[in-house]
């Protein structure tokens, strides 16, 4: 059995500006002015850790970054469910991604789960706007509310899915599908081979040279998606 961790934002949809208005009104509400600065886009980075660097890039002392980042992080999900509608008109879900995530769904020992910046409710939110919880099993993916270090979230997968699954699971038969230099670094770090997809601002030359196992332009060439999933680690 191969665990197959997908990433979700600019790897299978695209929310357009909505995270970035989202992080604009919570930090208004919480910190009692609007922000000058915001997340840069299509990083990967964890929720957690980029309302910190937003908190820090807009002049928040560092005294009180703590508090405040938990006061934000807690409030993303839900102004996040405000925009449902907007992710539909607004944003897309990215080419190929419901065949590619069919195909692996449907494959024999292969489980389709989630390894994400985002926190687990943001995360179902986006999934479901777009119609593709049923094509993964969610309950053993890893989320930035699981650990604000990324790379931390395939350890936390690997063992939900084992508890799940009766299986052990790693490195050799781990495998995340993702878009940034962020996800990449999960995996080496984490303990995931990675198929790295050039659907988002990161060019597959950069995903290569990180170290990605294999390198894709986007999702339309499901079988050679499979094949890179199921390929011997070297």
């Amino acid at each position: 059995m191969i665990l197959v961790l997908w990433d979700i934002d600019r790897t299978l949809l695209y929310v357009g500006d909505i995270d970035r208005l989202v992080y604009r009104t919570v930090f208004e509400e919480v910190v009692g002015r609007a922000p000058e600065k915001l997340p840069a886009k299509g990083t990967g980075v964890t929720m957690p850790v980029a309302v910190r660097e937003l908190l820090t890039a807009n002049g928040v002392p560092a005294g009180r970054i703590g508090e405040l980042a938990r006061q934000i992080v807690t409030r993303l999900p839900d102004e996040l469910a405000r925009h449902r509608a907007a992710m539909l008109t607004d944003g897309q879900l990215l080419p190929g991604a419901v065949e590619a995530l069919t195909a692996v769904r449907r494959s024999p020992g292969l489980l389709p789960s989630i390894v994400t910046g985002n926190l687990r409710d943001s995360a179902m939110i986006k999934l479901s706007v777009f119609d593709l919880i049923s094509l993964v099993d969610p309950a053993v993916g890893g989320y930035a509310s699981d650990d604000s270090y990324r790379p931390a979230l395939v350890g936390i997968a690997q063992r939900r899915a084992g508890a799940a699954y009766g299986y052990a699971f790693d490195r050799s038969n781990t495998v995340i599908v993702g878009d940034s230099l962020e996800d990449v670094r999960t995996g080496r770090e984490g303990g995931a081979r990675v198929v790295g997809v050039a659907s988002g601002t990161t060019s597959a030359a950069a995903l290569t040279a990180a170290g990605a196992d294999g390198v894709m332009a986007d999702l339309t060439e499901v079988s050679r998606l499979l094949h890179l999933i199921e390929r011997k680690p070297a």
